[in-house]
């Protein structure tokens, strides 16, 4: 408990900034990969193509290496100019969307194709049938894998502290400047994990059930 108490400021900060970092990049995951999803299902065949050669390529990458494009190779190419928090934010986004436009495609595959037959049927264009009929229900049916991902995109964020991130999973090292023990630190730091991923795994229950009722 002293460990927590004593250095309670970089658990604030650490904490802080994984929680800013899990949010924005779980919002920029979900709306892109929502997008590539709709890309995979498309009619059009480059548009296929594109988001499969993108989900391939980018999910197939390790995270390390993806941060690392971002943290060092990045700022060569001349482009605008932006910090580590911001780099790790795009980065963890992109890799990110890879999942969640998979779990969205599953979840778009269990709807009948018989009601996006009755969609077009009546006039509907593709992206009609695909934000009126076919998202909303496909976002029930994958409330459990993509909260999987949003978990896993949650301790994903411990990368970004070899990035010059001051994040959770760099709380260990600052520890160990201090002269605290590590081992104590590091405990701290899982439970504080634990206790945030039950908050996420409660919020599951609960739309989950708000949901198939819905149905």
């Amino acid at each position: 408990m002293n460990t927590l108490l004593n250095n309670s400021d970089l658990f604030i900060t650490g904490f802080r900034n994984t929680l800013i970092l899990f949010f924005f990049a779980g919002v920029f995951a979900l709306i892109l990969g929502t997008i590539v999803a709709t890309l995979r299902v498309s009619p059009i065949p480059a548009m296929r193509a594109a988001a499969t050669l993108y989900i391939n390529v980018v999910r197939n990458t390790p995270l390390t290496l993806v941060l690392f494009f971002f943290a060092l190779g990045y700022p060569k190419l001349g482009l605008v100019e932006i910090d580590f928090m911001t780099a790790a934010t795009v980065g963890l986004s992109l890799y990110t969307a890879t999942y969640v436009a998979e779990a969205v495609r599953s979840g778009i595959n269990t709807v009948p194709v018989g009601q996006a037959e009755a969609a077009r049927a009546i006039g509907l264009t593709f992206t009609q049938t695909l934000t009126v009929v076919i998202l909303p229900q496909a976002f029930r049916a994958v409330i459990p894998p993509m909260f999987s991902v949003f978990i896993a995109l949650l301790k994903n964020t411990t990368v970004a502290a070899g990035f010059s991130v001051a994040e959770a999973g760099a709380i260990r090292s600052n520890l160990s400047e201090r002269g605290e023990p590590a081992m104590a630190g590091l405990l701290w730091v899982a439970l504080i994990f634990v206790l945030i991923v039950f908050i996420l795994s409660f919020a599951q229950r609960k739309l989950e059930k708000k949901w198939k009722v819905a149905r």
